[in-house]
Formats: C-alpha cells, structure tokens, sequence
C-alpha cells in the first residue's frame, strides 16, 4: 500500500544570517523527510503548520487515540472479572501499570524502532525518532492526512493495549514488578519488530503486500502467542487439576467487554487515517463481526454445551469478533463480516478447548480469544479483501489500488496473509519464551508468586490492598475454620496456636457454605 507525500513547501527565514544558514544546513540534511516545510518536523515560528492537515482528520485521529485508551480499563475489567476475588487488583494493576510502561518505551525508543522510515532492514528501524524527535509536524508513514506526532500517539494506544491483553496470563500466580521490566524488554525485541514488518513502508510484509489493516498481526496473534509462552512459563496454578475456578464478577466481564467493543470503534476506525469512507466502512464492519460473533458463540454454547443462554459466552464471542475485524474491518465488505464473524464465534469456542488438550492454564482464554481469532481474521483477509473497499480512504485509488483477495480474483494473496501470519506466531512464541525463560532464571525477576502468595491471593501479596475489603478483622482466610456444620467459624490465632471463638466468621455467607465442607473461602 503506497504512500504519496506532499513535495516540501520553502520555510521562510526572518533572522540573522547565521541562524540562516544553521537552520538551512538542518533543513537540508533532512530535506529527504518529505515533511511540509522540508525539515524534520517543521519550525512553527515560522509559519502556521496546521495548514498542512485537514482539521477534521487530525480530530478524528485524536478522538481515536482516546478510544483506544479506554480498551485498557476494558480488558483490566474483562480479565479481573473472570478472574476470583482475591486476585483482581493484580490483573488491573498489570493493565494499567503496562500503559504507563508502555507509553514511555513507546516514547523512548520504540516508535522509532517501528516505524522510522529511514531504517531499510525490513526488519526494525532505527533511532532516526529516539524520544519523539523530528515527529512535530512531519506527515506520518501511515498517510498524508495527520502529523506524526498525531500518528504516534494512536500507535502507541495499540502498543499499550497489546501489553495488557499479553500479561493477562499472569492471572492468579505472576508477580508485578518482573512483569514491569520484561514488558520494557518485549515491546522492543517482539512488538516493535513485528509492527515494522507490516505497517513500516520498509517492512517486508508491507512490501509483499500483506493486508493487516489495524493489527491482526502485531496486537492480536502477537498478544495471544506471547500469553501461550507466558502461560507455559508460569505453568499451572496449583489447584487447576482439582477445582473448577468460576469467574467472580460477570458484570465486571460485560462492564470490560462494552467498554472493548466501544473503544475498538476507534482502534479499527482510526486506523483509516482520517475522517473518511473507509473508517465509516471500518466501524461498520467492527460492529458486524462482533455481533455476529457473540451470536453464533452463546448460540452454540446453548445446543452443545449448557443448554443456557451464558452470558460469559457471549462476551467471549464479542471479543473474539472484534479480534477478527481488526485485521479485516478496512478491506472487506460488511457482508463478508457477517461470514468473518460467523466463522470465529464457531472456531474460537471449539479453541477453548484446546488448554485442556495442551494442558495448560490459559485463565483468560488469551490464546483462543486473541491468538486464533487473529489468525482467522489475517487469513480471512486473503478470501475477502476487494480494491473498491480499501480505496475509500481516496489514496488507494489508481496506481496505488490494491490488487484484493480471492473475491478479486488476486490468488496469491491467501498464501501471502497465511505465511506473514505464520512468521508472525513463530517468531513472537519463541522469542517471548526466551526473554520469560531467562528472566525466571535470575532471583530477582522470577516470574511466579510462592505457593504460599498464591493461596493468599496475589492481591494481598504483591498490593497489600483488596478490590472487596469486607471484613477488616479477618481479611485473610487463614483465620477461618470449617465446622463440623460446614459454617465457618472465626478463630484467633495465639502464638501459633489456633483458638476457635465460636463466632460465626462470615454472617453472610451461612446459606452459601451450608453442606459445602470443601468450599475454598480464599476466593
């Protein structure tokens, strides 16, 4: 997908000669930037930069950015919600305190490292925009319509919400503060090289001409297959084999996942790069899967599963739709959504269950939601993309159309979307492994709570504060005991000595406990 850029408009000089001719030499050693006064990034002393960009583009990307802040919150409340009681400030703390991490790396050094157009590797750039330099008022690699400091900005939302999807694996038994400097490490050497290859006009998957339209690739399938490495790192939490864990807050799953589907309007429709058709054509198409999606799946949890109408499941098949969309939401028409979202409601519930075949501990469904709904999406992409669909943004049009998918009569393409996919998956497993492997290995950055911490909560281990703090007396569950009724009675521990009071422990949970001798009361 080509780019044009604007030829550079002469800045006009009201100085000293010697400032002239600084500020020359500087303009002509970047002149090759492309930018609208010919430097990198332009002088607003100068002239009025805003004349460069349409008012409503830059608006519309700055309202985007702002959705796609609040997908955060989302998958902080989506995830905490599936997760028990007594570890749901660790998953919100790791979402929140990831987008901090994020947008300084993001910041640093990882922007440049995607997406500077001056590194030619094909494989990740280099530091030409090391702390947002030269980013003030240049037009972006992603189109002529905003500013890269515009650019940047949305880009870094989908850094930041990759890194909450990813350390969601960590869910009841991976501590903070590791996780805190591995995310530094894994932007850099995983996410910043994959969004090279395919949004960078240096990349070679944009050179092969993959279509991934907001990140099927470097969010979707990067966030689902690093979580399987993490996943296989932390290994299972101790009680997996012999308790069935039932999410805490369903409503906290619906708040998280509204909040996804709303913010994803913005993450698909920004990544049109304008007030334009296309991201009209982008929002329609999001809305479309997801729906779709969260039909087929709570539809097909009723006849072969449950017999219910789960309401856990169909917050499933939402997100796992709006996955989908995300590679697809620009090139497809909105009844091939309606197939797209059809098609992943059905795979992704049947990968559900694939933990159990693999054996292992994916709490939040990371892989089968994000990872397989990714692939599908990507693959999708080479049956379903039409020219007239991507060329709505008015700069795919002419030479610069593409050529489509099958629907297009363009058969190469599904080969192209299934190898770039395929790289994709390998090289973020294998790499995310290593960089988690190694850090379990040095003392100070394992990457699992004790088993002691885990049975207490990861909340209470690694916060010291509790998102439902009931009963100031008898927070931790030790305190408890089970009596022979099945009532849990309070007890006082005295110098390692344990005495029953004959206190009922928790006056509000009687009817709950009775005839449940075995209930955990740590969740």
């Amino acid at each position: 997908m080509a780019h044009t850029h604007t030829p550079p408009t002469p800045v006009s000089l009201d100085t000293t000669p010697v400032m002239k001719e600084v500020v020359t030499n500087y303009i002509t050693s970047f002149a090759s930037s492309a930018t609208p006064t010919g430097s990198s990034g332009g002088d607003v002393r100068q002239e009025n930069l805003n004349k460069f960009f349409d008012n409503g583009n830059i608006s519309w990307m700055l309202t985007s950015t702002c959705l796609c802040l609040i997908m955060v919150p989302g998958v902080a409340f989506f995830y905490s919600g599936l997760a028990r009681r007594k570890n749901t400030l660790a998953l919100i703390m790791l979402s929140m305190l990831g987008l901090c991490i994020t947008m300084f790396q993001w910041y640093f050094w990882g922007y440049s490292l995607a997406f500077s157009q001056t590194g030619t590797s094909g494989y990740i750039g280099n530091l030409r925009h090391f702390a947002f330099l030269r980013t003030l008022a240049d037009y972006s690699p992603g189109s002529n319509n905003v500013s890269e400091l515009v650019f940047a900005n949305f880009q870094g939302m989908f850094a930041a919400i990759t890194v909450a999807l990813f350390t969601g694996a960590a869910a009841e038994r991976g501590r903070i503060g590791p996780m805190l400097l591995i995310t530094f490490i894994w932007l850099t050497v995983v996410y910043c090289p994959i969004t090279c290859w395919i949004w960078n006009p240096n990349g070679w998957a944009y050179k092969w001409g993959v279509y991934d339209f907001a990140g099927g690739g470097p969010v979707e399938v990067g966030s689902g297959f690093a979580a399987l490495a993490y996943t296989v790192c932390l290994g299972r939490r101790s009680k997996f084999l012999a308790e069935q864990y039932r999410p805490h807050s369903v409503l906290n799953v619906v708040l998280g996942t509204a909040l996804l589907w709303f913010g994803w309007l913005g993450f698909n429709g920004g990544s049109a790069y304008g007030s334009n058709l296309r991201a009209a054509i982008a929002i329609t198409n999001t809305n479309l899967t997801a729906a779709t999606a969260g039909l087929v799946w709570v539809v097909q949890d009723f006849i072969f599963k449950t017999r219910k109408w789960t309401t856990i499941g169909f917050c499933s098949g939402v997100v796992a739709g709006l996955v989908a969309a995300t590679p697809c939401a620009g090139f497809v028409s909105p009844h091939a959504s309606l197939a797209i979202g059809a098609v992943t409601g059905l795979i992704c519930n049947w990968a559900i269950l694939l933990k159990t075949h693999m054996k292992i501990d994916d709490a939040m469904d990371i892989f089968a939601i994000h990872g397989v709904a990714g692939f599908v999406g990507t693959i999708l992409n080479g049956l379903f993309a039409v020219d007239y669909i991507a060329a709505m943004d008015g700069t795919l049009v002419g030479d610069n159309a593409i050529r489509g998918g099958w629907f297009n009569h363009h058969w190469r393409q599904l080969g192209l979307q299934v190898a770039y996919i395929c790289a994709v998956a390998a090289y973020d497993f294998v790499v995310t492994f290593i960089i988690l492997f190694i850090a379990d290995k040095i003392p100070f950055l394992q990457i699992r709570v004790t088993p002691d911490a885990e049975e207490i909560g990861v909340d209470a281990d690694q916060i010291g504060e509790y998102a439902f703090d009931y009963i100031e007396e008898r927070r931790d569950y030790k305190q408890w005991k089970i009596s022979p009724s099945g009532i849990p009675e309070e007890i006082v521990v005295s110098n390692g000595i344990p005495h029953p009071t004959g206190n009922i422990a928790a006056p509000g949970k009687v009817l709950e406990v009775a005839n449940q001798p075995n209930i955990d009361f740590s969740v």
